[in-house]
């Protein structure tokens, strides 16, 4: 019955990504920006050593032909993965038996990764419904105490003791809301499907969405385009990072040092929307800092373009949504906000213009936003502001 919901909900995906007449080139379907997990974001006792650990994400582009890569590339120790099971999830901790399999990496089941490394899985036969829950559960040995992930899932995982990666009840496990070591999921899909890559802050990576509900502005475009049967084949990834910065500072590693691996290195990525740099400017402690930032991001972002350019993909520049009331609300700072929203809107330098603003400012109080779109810090958007994001994308710059 599950898997009737799924078709009926996108009814040309499936068939789209499962066409003869095409050729099959790997295309990404989901992904999340790696970084090293902070001490206050460690999983629960009695950790990942030895255990074993679900972690639940959403898919956008179908496939029948997968596989997964892995992350061990901000630690400083092995990390073995004794077994890594998938299968489609119920919906919460637990998963549909039938579905089950397990990967394997070289044809064996247990790997190694070594220190600052990645790891991509074997292919796999798997029928992956476009915009499915996908559950990846880690039979964990030798872990680093460094570990990489992505803290910030807005998704809840679950924790058991032993090797039970392909087993199915969870409903005992220990819950706790990240992700660690997993990183892509890529489907066989036609050379005319293609994936967008969000290049972003904590902004793209949901703060302030729901938790489980799968909802941040993402998420929204990606269910808007799978709807729309003239852009059902693209995929959307989220390589936002919160609290990120383009320049310096900020939490892992910045826009333009990260750049290449979370963008170019990616497989048949399309378009780029870039939607960051408000961290960058919020870091600022005078007038002539926020001055010189303005333009240094400037600078990045023709950088940022020119790469993708030069690998055949279109790039679309969303302005800094406005950040008045906010902790970073500053006389000195505002200006300088003018300033890149409007290089980023008249400079031609990128293909398009995705601006959130108009359905998310005040326009009693223009460089605030709407007192019901925020998450009460009048700064990062709630479940409404992000669905508002979402559905203001015009579609027809995808198809």
């Amino acid at each position: 019955m599950w898997l009737m919901l799924f078709l009926i909900s996108y009814p040309c995906i499936f068939s789209y990504a499962a066409s003869k007449t095409e050729p099959l080139v790997w295309t990404g379907s989901w992904t999340t920006a790696p970084q090293s997990v902070e001490p206050n974001n460690m999983p629960p006792a009695p950790g990942l050593a030895n255990n074993t650990f679900r972690q639940i994400i959403r898919v956008s582009l179908g496939g029948k032909t997968i596989r997964l890569k892995f992350t061990n590339l901000f630690s400083k120790s092995p990390l073995t993965l004794k077994s890594v099971g998938i299968a489609l999830s119920n919906g919460g901790s637990n998963i549909y038996k039938k579905t089950a399999k397990v990967l394997k990496f070289n044809k064996k089941k247990e790997v190694t990764l070594a220190p600052n490394t990645e790891l991509t899985s074997d292919e796999i036969n798997f029928k992956l419904e476009p915009g499915s829950r996908l559950a990846i559960t880690i039979c964990y040995g030798e872990v680093p105490s460094d570990l990489s992930g992505h803290p910030a899932s807005r998704t809840t995982s679950y924790l058991l003791n032993g090797n039970k990666s392909t087993v199915a009840d969870f409903s005992k496990a220990i819950p706790t809301d990240h992700w660690y070591t997993i990183n892509r999921v890529e489907v066989l899909a036609p050379k005319t499907a293609g994936a967008i890559a969000v290049l972003g802050n904590s902004i793209a990576d949901g703060r302030g969405s729901g938790i489980n509900k799968q909802n941040r502005w993402p998420d929204v475009f990606s269910d808007r385009l799978l709807k729309n049967p003239s852009t059902s084949h693209r995929a959307v990834l989220n390589l936002g990072i919160g609290g990120n910065c383009v320049l310096r500072g900020g939490l892992g590693q910045t826009a333009l040092k990260r750049f290449d691996r979370d963008i170019l290195s990616q497989n048949n990525v399309k378009w780029l929307i870039i939607s960051i740099g408000i961290n960058d400017i919020g870091g600022c402690r005078s007038s002539e800092a926020a001055t010189k930032v303005a333009q240094d991001l400037i600078d990045a972002y023709i950088q940022l373009i020119g790469k993708a350019h030069a690998q055949g993909i279109k790039v679309y520049g969303a302005p800094i949504l406005p950040f008045g009331k906010s902790f970073y609300d500053a006389d000195y700072r505002q200006p300088a906000w003018v300033t890149v929203n409007n290089w980023i809107r008249t400079s031609g330098q990128f293909d398009a213009v995705i601006d959130f603003e108009p359905v998310m400012r005040n326009p009693e109080i223009p460089n605030s936003l709407l007192p019901d779109v925020h998450d009460g810090d009048w700064l990062h958007p709630n479940q409404l502001g992000y669905q508002k994001m979402g559905e203001s994308i015009d579609l027809k710059l995808f198809e």
